[in-house]
């Protein structure tokens, strides 16, 4: 028999955390508790290196070096941030909570208007190009080969188009879904289901490759390695 604390700690959490599934339980409650502290801590450790140190110190330290010296340099506007981080913190004084709001506002504006640009370009621009491809268009013309087109790539142009369209079909709302136009809706609906079926099942099987990796955990680490 072999002894390993680590393991047995391991197998302890893990089976603590499965252990939800026959109810709420107090063994739960402390893994759960620990998982959440531990991540807490080791995000707050990591932010604190990576962006109070690295990021701030790091730049605005030799601009301030050199400020005193007469030379202006860029990285004083990192001066700007250390100013908004320290107004966000002051959310944990009530009597100034509310001046965490403005930089909780230029956060939030800068993300949006950066993930807009990001989901305009990824969601829509590629995917507006990609329904007006060629039917059947050309593969490739390398070593002065004409262009082609394989019959897989001619079924998958044709299934975009039919899927975009009758997508589109489906959300318009100001024609009743009758006849033609209801056919159409309905074959709109069969591709968003398999669309939306697809995602949950790669979801899912995320999560799946996650048990399977605990379970080989406690089946090889834990138990073949300590009683094996």
């Amino acid at each position: 028999m072999h002894f390993d604390l680590g393991v047995w700690i391991g197998a302890f959490l893990t089976l603590g955390i499965i252990s939800f599934l026959y109810k709420d339980n107090p063994w739960y409650k402390i893994c759960e508790a620990i998982f959440v502290g531990i991540s807490a801590g080791y995000w707050i450790a990591s932010l604190f290196w990576q962006n109070l140190v690295s990021k701030l110190y790091d730049n605005l330290a030799p601009a301030i070096v050199a400020l005193f010296h007469g030379q202006i340099q860029y990285n004083l506007l990192y001066l700007v941030a250390g100013i908004l981080g320290i107004m966000m913190l002051l959310r944990l004084i009530p009597q100034i909570g509310w001046i965490s709001r403005w930089p909780l506002a230029l956060v939030v504006g800068a993300t949006a208007g950066l993930q807009f640009i990001n989901y305009l370009v990824s969601n829509g621009v590629k995917q507006i190009y990609n329904t007006i491809v060629p039917v059947f268009g050309p593969v490739s013309d390398a070593g002065g080969i004409p262009p082609v087109a394989t019959t897989g790539e001619g079924i998958g142009n044709v299934i975009i188009l039919i899927g975009t369209f009758t997508g589109l079909v489906y959300f318009f709302f100001s024609k009743e879904h009758k006849g033609l136009f209801g056919g159409a809706a309905k074959v709109g609906t069969w591709f968003l289901m398999i669309t939306f079926g697809a995602s949950f099942g790669y979801t899912v099987m995320s999560r799946m490759s996650l048990l399977i990796g605990r379970i080989d955990f406690l089946v090889n680490d834990w138990i073949r390695g300590t009683f094996g």
